[in-house]
């Protein structure tokens, strides 16, 4: 007897089921000892699994990894783009500000991805060779970029304070533009990566507690100021 048609369908959302309790399962081992390492075996007593019934679902820990990577990626591009869904069209100084404050809120309220995607590497992983993990990276980080292009086209891109750029940043800002097609010139390629460094700076020192000496409100006012000084060297217009 032939298979109903529904058989394969309801196998394969019983995997996908499979596979999202397995990556959620990881996710909850992380945030509980407050690291990003995990193993099958652990991941297997939670779900009351055998450690060799997960090969099933991912070839080794490297896979798993890449899809926690881009699964993490996806979100934060998800966070970052409904933040800037909500502020005005042409306001890009409010933009930039609802970007990165979903940025740095998504950073503190999922520690173990944002340590996933953009803390330390991971010891012994390796990524894929398809470049899938890269390619998750560059849509989350367009919400960024993109900021620029939109400040351009609505002419409201200044000049950059710094006007210099390296040859090799030059090469670098060349090879975005033929892979991703980034409008920008070299100079606000280079102010593009001045804005995000302080931003993923003040990000990163919060959300490993080196800002726990101060505040609530000095750490807000400490990140705006932030954001303006990065903004006004950026070319993009400086919120208030």
């Amino acid at each position: 007897m032939s298979p109903s048609p529904r058989t394969a369908p309801r196998r394969e959302r019983a995997r996908a089921a499979t596979i999202d309790e397995i990556k959620q399962t990881a996710l909850a081992l992380m945030r509980e000892r407050g690291t990003v390492e995990v193993r099958f075996t652990d991941i297997a007593r939670v779900m009351d699994m055998t450690p060799p019934a997960l090969y099933r679902y991912f070839a080794d820990r490297d896979e798993l990894f890449s899809a926690l990577i881009q699964d993490a990626y996806e979100a934060l591009g998800e966070t970052v783009a409904k933040a800037r869904a909500e502020v005005p069209p042409g306001d890009v100084a409010a933009a930039w500000v609802a970007a990165a404050q979903a940025y740095r809120r998504w950073a503190h309220e999922e520690p173990q991805q944002f340590a996933l995607i953009l803390g330390m590497p991971l010891p012994d992983y390796a990524a894929p060779a398809d470049g899938s993990t890269t390619e998750a990276a560059g849509r989350a980080m367009a919400q960024l970029s993109s900021l620029f292009v939109e400040a351009l086209h609505l002419g409201q891109l200044g000049p950059p304070r710094i006007r210099e750029v390296h040859p090799a940043v030059e090469l670098c800002a060349r090879v975005k533009h033929e892979k991703h097609e980034i409008e920008v010139s070299p100079e606000h390629f280079q102010a593009m990566l001045h804005a995000w460094a302080p931003l993923h700076g003040f990000t990163s020192l919060e959300a490993n507690g080196h800002f726990d000496w101060m505040d609530q409100a000095a750490r807000d006012a400490l990140f705006l100021g932030q954001l303006r000084l990065a903004a006004e060297a950026a070319g993009l217009p400086v919120p208030s």
